[in-house]
C-alpha cells in the first residue's frame, strides 16, 4: 500500500500530504459555503492534499482512494458490515473448484455520461492494471488471476490473462487457485472498471472534473487542483435512491491544527485530532474511534550505507520506543507495533495473528548500542556515515520524525538529519529507493495477513527497501497457493519472523481512525480494511 496520511483515512491510512495554503480561506466556496444551501445536503470534508491520481490503477493511496471510492465502484463494494456485497455486478457464480467466477452485471449500471457499464470495460481496465507499460504499483493485487503475473512481468501477453467478456453483461475471471478473499480484493479501486470508449478517445479522462467519467454514487463536478473538489449525487447510479447527500465538498489542508479550527468554525464536518489537543478532545462527545488495519513504520534502504548491515538496522530499530511514541507524540490511543501484521486477523483456531506471533522487535537501548558497535566493526566504520531521515510534509509526520531523531541521539548517540518533501515527490523518491531512511505506512487492501506480508517480496512494488530474502519469497509463494488454512497461517507466521530477523523496517504503531464528526452527520462507514464510504451518509 500504500500510505496513511495523518489518521485519515489514513493512513488508511488509506494513508495528508500537501494542500495549497489558500485551501483554508477558500474551503466551502465551491460547496456553496455551508452545510445546507437552498435545501441541499452538503457534506464538507478534508482530503489532506491533492489526489495522486483519479486513474484507478495509479491513485493507489489514501489521498486518492477516499474520493475515488465514492465516484466509482467495482464488481463488489464493501457493505456496512465490511463484507463484499454486489455492486456493478448484481450476482456471480463460482465454479466447483473455486477458481472461476462468472459475474452478471446490472442492466441498470451506467456511467455518468449515460453509457452502459459493460463487461468489456472490466476486461479493458483489469488488463490495463496488469500492463507493464501502465506501471501500476497495484498490479500485484491481480496476480491471483491466471496469466496476470506473467503478463505484468513481461513473460506473457495480455491474451494469456484469464479475464473475458462473455457478452456485455457477463464477465468471467479464472484464478490460479481458490482465494477466500477474492471478492474483498476486487472492491479495491485498482479493480474499478474504465469506460473503454471514453479512455480511448481521451487517455487523460481522469485528470479533470469536466472529463471524468465514473459509475459511483457521486459525480466529480469540480476540481481546483491543490485546493478543493466537489462531488454531486449521481442520478444515473443504479442505487441512487439510497444516496442521501446532494453534494460533498473536499478541502485540501495538510495541517491537522488548521483542519481542527475549520471543524470548530463549521467549515468542515470531520477533523482529525491534533496531538497537542488529544488529551482534552478524547472527552469530546463528537469524537469517534474506529478500528483500522494498517501500520505506520519506517523503511531502511539496504542499498545505501550504513543500512546494508543487519546489525546496524537492528540497532536503530531497538533504539525506538514505540510506547513512548504513542503515549507522548501521536497521542491517539494507537497500539504500539512490534510486528507488521496488525491486530484483527484470526487464524483457523480463532487466535489473533498478532497475539500468536508476538513481539518481533523490542525497545532495548543497551543491546542497540552493542549491535551498533558490532555492525560498525563488521563494516570497518570508525565513524557512522551520515544518516538522513526523510518524511513527507505533514505536522504529524514531523513530530514522529523529531521524536525518532531524539531517540537515536539518546539511545545510540547518533546525530540524524531530518528532511521533508512534498508528498508526491516523496513517494516518487521512495519508490525509486533513493531515500536512506524514510517514513511509510500501509493500509490493508483486503482482509488477510498475506496482504501485509506480500509487500516485502523481492522486487515487489511496495517493498521499497532493496531487501531480498529467498526463504521469505518462498514462504509467501507457498502461502498463496496453500489451500489448508492452518498450514497457510503457519507459513505466514514463519514469514513474518524471517522479515524481522533481517529488519528492513522499523514498526511504529498500528492505525486506528480517530476523528471528530459533526453530530448532524450520520451513516459514514469507515471500513477497518477499505475506504471511506459516503454512499449511505446523511446530514440533517
Amino acid at each position: 500500500m500504500k500510505k496513511k496520511l495523518g489518521t485519515i483515512f489514513m493512513a488508511a491510512t488509506l494513508t495528508l500530504a500537501l494542500g495549497a495554503c489558500t485551501a483554508t480561506k477558500d474551503a466551502g466556496s465551491e460547496a456553496d459555503g455551508g452545510s445546507k444551501k437552498g435545501g441541499e445536503k452538503v457534506l464538507n470534508l478534508n482530503n489532506g492534499s491533492e489526489p495522486t491520481s483519479f486513474d484507478p490503477v495509479i491513485g493507489f493511496d489514501a489521498v486518492s482512494w477516499n474520493a475515488l471510492n465514492n465516484i466509482m465502484e467495482g464488481l463488489t463494494r464493501l457493505g456496512k458490515d465490511n463484507k463484499p456485497a454486489p455492486a456493478a455486478a448484481k450476482s456471480w457464480d463460482i465454479s466447483n473448484d473455486g477458481k472461476t467466477y462468472t459475474f452478471h452485471l446490472r442492466p441498470d449500471a451506467k456511467w455518468s455520461n449515460g453509457d452502459k457499464v459493460k463487461a468489456g470495460d472490466f476486461v479493458y481496465a483489469w488488463k490495463r492494471l496488469l500492463d507493464p507499460k501502465t506501471g501500476s504499483s497495484a498490479a500485484f493485487l491481480g496476480y491471483f488471476i491466471e496469466g496476470a503475473e506473467a503478463y505484468n512481468t513481461g513473460k506473457g501477453s495480455a491474451d494469456d490473462v484469464k479475464v473475458a467478456a462473455k457478452d456485455d453483461q457477463t464477465f468471467e475471471v479464472t484464478l490460479t487457485s481458490a482465494q477466500a478473499y477474492f471478492l474483498s480484493v476486487i472492491a479495491n479501486p485498482a479493480f474499478f472498471p474504465v469506460d473503454e470508449k471514453v479512455a480511448k478517445e481521451n487517455p487523460k479522462w481522469f485528470a479533470e472534473a469536466k472529463s471524468f467519467v465514473g459509475n459511483g454514487p457521486f459525480n466529480l463536478t469540480g476540481w481546483t487542483h491543490d485546493s478543493e473538489m466537489t462531488m454531486k449525487k449521481n442520478d444515473k447510479y443504479w442505487d441512487a435512491k439510497n444516496v442521501k447527500l446532494d453534494k460533498v465538498h473536499w478541502a485540501m489542508v495538510d495541517d491537522t491544527n488548521t483542519e481542527y479550527q475549520m471543524f470548530k468554525k463549521g467549515d468542515l464536518d470531520k477533523s482529525d485530532v491534533p496531538s497537542d489537543l488529544a488529551e482534552s478532545l478524547f472527552k469530546d462527545p463528537e469524537l469517534h474511534i474506529d478500528d483500522q488495519a494498517g501500520e505506520y513504520f519506517y523503511r531502511f534502504n539496504l542499498t545505501k550505507e550504513p543500512f546494508q548491515n543487519a546489525n546496524i538496522r537492528k540497532a536503530f530499530a531497538m533504539a525506538v520506543d514505540q510506547k513512548e511514541m504513542v503515549d507522548y507524540v501521536t497521542k491517539n490511543k494507537e497500539k504500539e507495533a512490534y510486528g507488521f501484521v496488525s491486530y484483527g486477523f484470526k487464524d483457523p483456531s480463532g487466535k489473533d495473528f498478532r497475539e500468536t506471533n508476538g513481539d518481533l522487535v523490542k525497545t532495548d537501548p543497551k543491546q542497540a548500542k552493542e549491535l551498533l558497535k558490532k555492525g560498525m566493526q563488521e563494516e570497518g566504520y570508525s565513524k557512522l556515515p551520515q544518516v538522513t531521515l526523510t518524511y513527507s510534509t505533514d505536522d504529524v509526520h514531523k513530530k514522529i520524525a523529531e521524536a525518532l531523531q531524539g531517540m537515536f541521539k539518546k539511545n545510540l548517540n547518533v546525530d540524524v538529519k531530518l528532511a521533508n518533501m512534498e508528498a508526491n515527490v516523496f513517494v516518487t523518491e521512495q519508490k525509486a529507493i533513493k531515500l536512506q531512511l524514510s517514513r511509510s505506512s500501509f493500509l490493508a487492501d483486503y482482509a488477510d495477513p498475506i496482504n501485509f506480508l506480500e509487500n516485502f517480496q523481492t522486487g515487489h512494488s511496495m517493498n521499497r527497501t532493496g531487501w531480498s530474502n529467498k526463504e521469505y519469497d518462498q514462504l509467501i509463494k507457498d502461502a498463496k497457493s496453500e489451500g489448508d488454512e492452518t498450514k497457510r497461517f503457519e507459513l505466514m507466521y514463519k514469514a513474518e519472523k524471517v522479515l524481522f530477523q533481517d529488519m528492513p523496517i522499523i514498526p511504529i504503531h498500528f492505525y486506528n481512525q480517530v476523528y471528530l464528526l459533526n453530530k448532524s452527520v450520520t451513516g459514514i462507514v469507515y471500513h477497518p480494511v477499505g475506504y471511506l464510504e459516503l454512499k449511505w451518509a446523511d446530514k440533517k
